[in-house]
């Protein structure tokens, strides 16, 4: 990851020592597994009192042997005595190492986005609830549809995170998973029994039927889910960027002191995080590729898909975790222009073309084209002039014709809101008891 968007809390986990420490503590976990039955009691605690991990040293071996996993072990033995280093890797091939490792780097990796994902989640909803009551206008197609609740508008993708975010920590539960089968699954040398303990002592799930390899689809799966919240993220982002517009401005970032909006205009507020944010997505969203293809392996194994996730593991995970921070402080900072959303709502009036529709589908015995086709005319006549009581004057004139008494009248603000917010307590508290995290 480059520095500008590196977060050490993930990265550090990912370096060539973090991968190394963890080649060693699956290691570890595989000789107490054996402790007594083919190997010595005590073996693996003095193994980890005996060694250092020196990354320099394993390049080197490697640059001869040209296998990492060999050259890790040769670095290990060679600080040890014989009689011990040689029940080092012992029944174990190099994929039970790799695979069981990238799964405990991925598991320590979601232990840190998890509560930050949760936080944006929770961030969202409370944004939401401030602004349940107030009302703004809703787009379809990106034009004027009919007044709905601002804080609404906020639950929807509240109820999105809040479905990625369950998504997500099941796979934390319950698809990580290690392995210790040996070349080809076969057990050979080693038992499920022994990968049961071995897998306990790393407190993850045996994978039920491993081929050398733990099956692809499970990582594919992950970042599926991510490119899903990535999907999440890049939709919030350009809502708010729709909104932050000058023609728009129903809302705004948060904008720092001492911050400029552009080199050669000073008056620039641009809503850059959701900016950015939405470029990240693109990057989370283009790994769904290489992730699928790397769950077809040649018969029980190759590693083509090996280099791939040295390269993108760590800044998928990595890029997550930056843009769900970033995301929850560009939520908890933004600021709503509930006047402008407001008078927008008392400055136009083509909204009410339903309201009318169905109040006089229900208080005449004209056929409902009949009838929209006078909403539809009196609406389009009376858009020159935005004149909210000419569309009720018009639609009230063609009614007179038919000798259909009924008297239209041009709601104000509060009667507005009662009319297009009344049920949204109700979709709050659903929403809220449906995905309580």
């Amino acid at each position: 990851m480059i520095p500008r968007y590196d977060k050490s809390e993930i990265s550090d986990l990912w370096t060539e020592e973090s991968k190394f420490s963890t080649y060693l503590e699956v290691e570890l976990a595989i000789l107490k597994a054996l402790e007594g039955a083919k190997v010595p009691s005590g073996i693996s605690n003095e193994i980890q009192h005996k060694t250092k991990i020196n990354p320099h040293r394993i390049n080197e071996i490697e640059q001869i042997t040209k296998h990492d996993i060999i050259a890790f072990c040769t670095s290990i033995t060679e600080q040890l005595p014989v009689s011990m280093g040689k029940y080092f890797h012992f029944g174990v091939t190099s994929s039970d190492i790799i695979d069981t490792s990238v799964n405990l780097q991925i598991k320590r990796s979601l232990e840190q986005i998890l509560p930050v994902f949760k936080d944006t989640v929770e961030a969202l909803l409370k944004r939401a609830e401030e602004m349940k009551d107030h009302v703004c206008l809703g787009r379809s197609h990106g034009m004027y549809a009919e007044p709905m609740s601002f804080g609404a508008k906020l639950l929807g993708h509240y109820a999105e995170f809040a479905r990625r975010f369950k998504e997500l920590n099941d796979f934390y539960n319950n698809e990580l998973t290690a392995q210790f089968s040996g070349a080809v699954g076969n057990y050979a040398v080693l038992t499920p029994e022994i990968e049961e303990l071995a897998a306990s002592n790393l407190k993850m799930h045996v994978e039920p039927c491993s081929t050398q390899v733990i099956p692809r689809d499970r990582i594919a799966k992950l970042i599926c889910l991510n490119a899903l919240t990535a999907a999440a993220i890049e939709r919030l982002s350009v809502e708010i960027r729709h909104l932050h517009r000058s023609d728009v401005g129903e809302l705004h970032e948060g904008f720092a002191p001492g911050q400029k909006g552009s080199s050669t205009m000073p008056h620039k507020k641009n809503p850059i995080s959701a900016e950015n944010l939405t470029g990240m997505a693109r990057i989370l969203k283009g790994h769904v590729s290489v992730a699928l293809e790397n769950i077809v392996l040649w018969h029980e194994r190759d590693i083509s898909h090996s280099s791939t996730e040295r390269l993108y593991l760590p800044d998928n995970l990595g890029i997550l975790y930056y843009s769900l921070s970033r995301l929850k402080s560009t939520i908890l900072n933004l600021n709503f222009h509930s006047d402008t959303m407001e008078e927008k709502v008392s400055s136009t009036f083509v909204y009410l073309s339903s309201y009318y529709l169905h109040f006089l589908i229900e208080k005449s015995d004209l056929p409902r084209e009949e009838l929209y086709k006078i909403v539809q005319e009196a609406s389009f006549a009376a858009q020159s002039s935005n004149n909210a009581q000419l569309f009720a004057n018009n639609i009230n004139k063609e009614l007179k014709k038919k000798n259909i008494n009924i008297k239209l009248v041009t709601p104000d603000l509060a009667e507005i809101k009662n009319i297009y917010l009344k049920n949204t307590d109700a979709i709050f508290s659903r929403v809220k008891k449906r995905f309580q995290l």
